[in-house]
């Protein structure tokens, strides 16, 4: 960013760890990226309490919008991927997911609160935790004898390779997979934050802080600046996308017929 000594300062990692704002020094501080988690909560609570409250046959446009995101998760994730019993069973889980990542996502691109709940690893890793613990939960209730087998022994491999295949089973199957859940969300939030500060900072530095023909150049940044809110409300929707699809993905793993 700019600053009063007439130069340009890029975006810093540290805007991801912002001061207390109240309760400092207690276990319920609230910081800046706290407090935006919980406006979108209530963004998300208040949209679905509009959108459901009175249902009607025949649609209005906002229940219209609601429903189509709701279909979205039933239809093209939870009954595509887990069918229509399993899809019933994990489709609160999936929805949750779903809108809780796109409501803090789009934190990121909105007026005054620019910074998406999600690109802190708080929230990242305990949705993680929460798909890797129903991974297991429904992989143990499908077969509680021999879901780890299964796992960790996939069947036409011969004995002796076990020996490289079994690790590499584990790692990918019970690490991996809640590490890069996390790490996928997390970092295109990161990036994306970075990316418009980065525009916007350098278009406020080139119209009233070098002036003159530099000015020049801040059309430009605006102009990328634009660009980049567009796509950043496209990752937003594509990251919460893939997040609740991963997740079913890996029920579905755990609950077929192998296991």
């Amino acid at each position: 960013m700019s600053t009063d000594d007439g130069e340009f300062h890029g975006p810093s990692i540290l805007e991801f760890f912002p001061g207390a704002l109240l309760f400092e020094g207690t276990g319920f501080e609230i910081n800046r990226i706290v407090l935006v988690r919980f406006v979108a909560v209530a963004a998300l609570i208040l949209v679905f309490w509009l959108g459901t409250r009175r249902m009607q046959v025949v649609p209005g446009r906002f229940q219209s919008l609601v429903e189509m995101g709701l279909d979205l998760v039933r239809v093209n994730i939870a009954d595509d991927l887990l069918g229509k019993k399993d899809g019933r069973r994990f489709l609160p889980l999936l929805t949750t997911i779903f809108f809780m990542v796109l409501f803090m996502n789009l934190t990121g691109v909105i007026p005054f609160l620019n910074i998406a709940g999600t690109s802190v690893i708080g929230v990242p890793l305990v949705l993680a935790i929460v798909a890797y613990v129903t991974f297991i939960y429904a992989g143990i209730r499908k077969n509680p004898k021999n879901f780890f087998k299964n796992s960790l022994f996939p069947s036409g491999v011969p004995w002796p390779v076990y020996i490289i295949v079994t690790p590499i089973e584990f790692i990918s199957t019970f690490i991996i997979r809640p590490i890069t859940l996390t790490l996928r969300l997390m970092m295109n939030m990161i990036v994306g934050h970075l990316l418009l500060v980065l525009f916007f900072a350098a278009t406020q530095f080139f119209f009233f802080t070098a002036g003159g023909g530099w000015a020049a150049l801040g059309v430009g940044s605006l102009a990328f600046g634009f660009v980049f809110t567009l796509f950043e409300i496209l990752v937003a929707v594509l990251q919460a996308y893939v997040f609740a699809l991963l997740t079913a993905v890996y029920i579905q793993l755990a609950v077929a017929e192998e296991h």
